[in-house]
């Protein structure tokens, strides 16, 4: 099969100790991922290289389920982490450099789909740009319209 390698990249309103703590922690990955459906920590948190994280997401109809292990870790800077199994062996990395207007943050995504049809792998490196361009179009989003560091907004009850 052919190998998939999409890099996107945007630009985020925010301080990159901001961007990259709320982007490299695994448990805000539902919020901004939208084919992520839910994380487990398969090691005690905090991330660090070899720290392993569970995830199941939908893509292209179908239920993945694998475990990302994160093989470097320079936090504000760079993350990278590997699926250790699952149907599509991949590398995810993170990069962050600060700008003067806040954040430039790139995701990169590649690897070499097993188990999914040929057709499949035509059509899956398209759909990994719209929906990567999808997801740090709402990164960005969540990061300039809240404040990431005010845990469990959500559960806050009304005053």
């Amino acid at each position: 099969m052919k190998p998939v390698d999409v890099h996107t990249e945007i630009d985020i309103d925010r301080p990159v100790d901001v961007v990259a703590a709320f982007a490299a922690d695994p448990d805000n990955a539902p919020a901004w991922y939208d084919n992520i459906v839910s994380i487990q920590w398969r090691t005690a948190p905090p991330l660090q290289v070899g720290t392993v994280v569970a995830f199941v997401a939908r893509f292209l109809g179908r239920r993945l389920s694998y475990d990302y292990e994160m093989v470097e870790h320079e936090p504000g800077a760079r993350l990278v982490m590997r699926t250790q199994q699952g149907p599509f062996p991949m590398e995810t990395t993170y990069t962050w450099q600060a700008r003067p207007t806040g954040t430039h943050m790139t995701l990169r995504n590649r690897g070499t789909p097993s188990g999914f049809s040929a057709l499949a792998t035509v059509v899956m490196t398209p759909a990994m740009r719209r929906a990567n361009r999808r997801d740090l179009a709402t990164l960005k989003e969540i990061l300039e319209t809240t404040d990431p560091t005010q845990e469990h907004l959500d559960d806050a009850e009304p005053d």
